[in-house]
């Protein structure tokens, strides 16, 4: 009979990390991998270069983490970023900060960072079977007892659910540990596509009008039904055949896809602030100013330094404004030029499905898992963490933060379990 005392399920992001930190722990581990490769999610992060961490203070993290982040609040009690940075750069493999607080590897290759998992792991003399799907986890009453593989049993009192989400499912995210979690009766929160393009059907989008153009640092918002801003983000942004994408977009798409959820077959309406860092008023006189030095030229001329040209001629045709000289203009059309750039509305029709989308969101309740230990509420030697959790945060190191500090917090206190769960399961 095979017996470990932790069994992980899933050699990626959070399950590395529990199965080091059930291993630094004293237990004898098994991690479990059905791909042939591990980390491979991980190799895909920070355009392969792998964001991670953040180094920013563990409340803005938090803050950082809009799916449920306060839910966090203990294990980052126990385990948090600085905690984080602390183990890489102590295992040889050296970070560097880069704008935002964004963490990553000196090398700039994902690679180090699955490496140096790698080597903790035989460092701890962690077993590893890759190419090694799970069937079935197994119980006796109300108590883990182990997994069933394809044509094997392996026992154990504690078994760490690390399977990842919906996203990239051909880095083996495929839903598995949904399945496993209800069949223990756990019940999931619905899924949805979170750091995903936004799509829509406006006509502009459809012709293309604007797909390229690429605009910094302003602010998009997603909009209720009375017109106020449910959430609003101040990043870069950009125009696709398809909607938009950039930071900007990401960040707003978790809520684009919550408000289409309460109301089916209702668009959603985003505003978009091309100057959020300038008032209407001092926009007008800006503007103003230029008409006043060249009232002759037309306005797509003496407005050619203010916006993208492709950007600008579009909102000068919406404001009928296209041939217009500068000494035409009445106060009231410049008002309306101002308030587009200010207030320029797009519909946004949905996002990418969760299977080209960066980061899942929904998952496993979190009113059935322990906050401090990550155990089931449900099952007891039953562990969960990383994005199989109703968790989810934006892009910038914060899922990796959240998945690592879970598996840490799920290793170490399985391992715990392990250690005073005094019987040994010899019947099976």
């Amino acid at each position: 009979m095979t017996k470990f005392d932790v069994i992980v399920i899933g050699a990626g992001t959070s399950g590395l990390m529990a199965a080091i930190a059930a291993a630094e722990h004293g237990s004898r581990v098994l991690l479990l991998e059905k791909n042939k490769r591990i980390g491979k999610k991980l190799l895909l992060t920070g355009g392969g270069r792998c964001n991670v961490t953040n180094n920013r203070s563990p409340e803005e993290i938090i803050a950082h983490i809009p799916g449920n982040g306060k839910f966090l609040y203990s294990a980052f009690s126990q385990y948090n970023n600085q905690d984080i940075i602390h183990f890489f750069e102590s295992n040889g493999t050296a970070l560097k900060e880069e704008d935002h607080g964004r963490m990553f590897p000196t090398t700039d290759r994902s690679q180090t960072i699955v490496e140096t998992l790698h080597t903790k792991l035989k460092e701890l003399a962690v077993t590893l079977y890759t190419e090694a799907p799970v069937k079935k986890i197994l119980r006796k009453d109300n108590q883990i007892i182990g997994v069933a593989l394809e044509n094997q049993k392996i026992y154990a009192p504690c078994v760490i659910l690390a399977t990842g989400g919906k996203t990239y499912p051909s880095t083996g995210s495929t839903g598995d540990g949904y399945r496993f979690s209800e069949a223990l009766g756990h019940s999931i929160s619905p899924l949805y596509p979170t750091e995903s393009p936004i799509r829509s059907e406006e006509p502009f989008i459809k012709k293309k009008t604007l797909q390229g153009i690429s605009l910094r640092d302003v602010q998009l918002s997603v909009l209720n039904k009375k017109g106020k801003a449910i959430v609003s983000h101040q990043m870069d942004l950009l125009f696709t055949h398809f909607g938009i994408s950039g930071p900007a977009a990401l960040r707003c798409s978790s809520f684009v896809n919550q408000a289409l959820s309460k109301n089916p077959g209702q668009a959603v309406q985003l505003s978009l602030d091309i100057f959020p860092e300038t008032t209407e008023k001092q926009l007008i006189i800006d503007v103003t100013r230029r008409i006043q030095a060249e009232p002759e030229k037309q306005l797509k001329n003496t407005l050619r330094q203010f916006l993208p040209e492709r950007l600008l001629e579009f909102l000068l045709e919406k404001n009928e404004l296209g041939e217009q000289k500068g000494r035409q203009l009445s106060e009231q059309q410049l008002e309306m030029f101002i308030k587009s750039m200010k207030d320029f509305r797009i519909t946004a029709s949905g996002t990418f499905p969760l299977e080209k989308s960066f980061v899942t969101g929904g998952g496993i309740s979190l009113k059935e898992i322990q906050p401090k230990t990550m155990e089931s509420k449900l099952v007891q030697g039953l562990f969960f963490c990383g994005e199989v959790i109703d968790i989810n945060g934006y892009t910038g190191g914060y899922n990796i933060t959240a998945a690592l500090v879970t598996g840490h917090n799920a290793g170490q206190h399985a391992a715990e379990m392990a250690d005073y769960m005094s019987y040994v399961i010899d019947e099976y």
